[in-house]
């Protein structure tokens, strides 16, 4: 059976009550930790992802770093949204177009 529970949040340093009722809750969904964060801080943490305070918002927006290549095609420049590691041929634009049609 499950037992309320008194825990710290690790954010604001308050107690707060891990109820028996949130500890089955926790185990039907097969949550293995308690919670850290008591239900204000998190709540906070979560409006704050929610508005661009999280990791996949930092990358959006942010310039991609882009790698000068020669099309192994044409030889063209060209310049491609990742570091090429040489074993493999890379193409421009277009040629990368008619390579994936012609599969």
């Amino acid at each position: 059976m499950f037992t309320d529970q008194l825990l710290t949040c690790v954010d604001c340093g308050q107690e707060f009550t891990f109820t028996a009722g949130e500890q089955e809750f926790f185990a039907q969904k097969g949550f293995t930790n308690k919670p850290n964060r008591c239900p204000d801080c998190r709540r906070a943490r979560k409006a704050q992802r929610s508005n661009g305070g999280g990791f996949e918002s930092s990358r959006m927006g942010a310039p991609r770093e882009m790698f000068r290549i020669v099309c192994s095609e044409c030889g063209s420049e060209a310049e491609v949204p990742f570091q090429p590691r040489g074993d493999k041929p890379v193409y421009c634009r277009n040629c990368f177009q008619k390579q994936r049609a012609s599969r």
